[in-house]
């Protein structure tokens, strides 16, 4: 179960967001919050529908009137929206770079040559185990 799973009915929903069932069919007539409907037409409510019906009171209790809670929430959504589809072209642009037929990848050697690679393919890494022992302090020799 996420955030926008629809699983809570109206007084539970209204419950959690410290508001009378009234006022949440006032603001899905206004159309702030819109519940999903069972096929009984009764309202199911998410956890995203309930964290925005606490916006709406943080917002309402700064003075702001319900048209303007609605716009702010409009475009609120809609920067997250504009926000995921700009992550959605990123990850798309990068797959391309990376699948173009052709295309070089450099990578450092280990004794720090330039080494040219073939685009999705990875350098050998050593096997090489490296343990540490600390000095002592007393005559800087390796401990016993």
């Amino acid at each position: 179960m996420d955030e926008y799973t629809p699983a809570l009915a109206i007084a539970v929903a209204a419950e959690l967001a410290g508001m009378h069932p009234q006022t949440l069919r006032q603001y899905d007539r206004l159309g702030l919050v819109s519940p999903t409907r069972t096929s009984g037409r009764s309202r199911r409510y998410c956890m995203r529908d309930v964290m925005q019906l606490r916006e709406i009171a943080a917002l309402s209790a700064q003075g702001l009137n319900l048209e303007g809670i609605k716009r702010i929430l409009d475009l609120e959504n809609r920067v997250s929206e504009l926000s995921s589809r700009v992550h959605e072209l990123e990850a798309a642009l990068a797959d391309e770079l990376l699948s173009r037929p052709g295309r070089r990848v450099f990578a450092a050697g280990s004794a720090g040559e330039v080494i040219s690679l073939k685009a999705g393919t990875r350098t050998e890494r050593a096997d090489q185990v490296v343990v540490w022992r600390p000095f002592t302090r007393r005559d800087n020799q390796l401990p016993r």
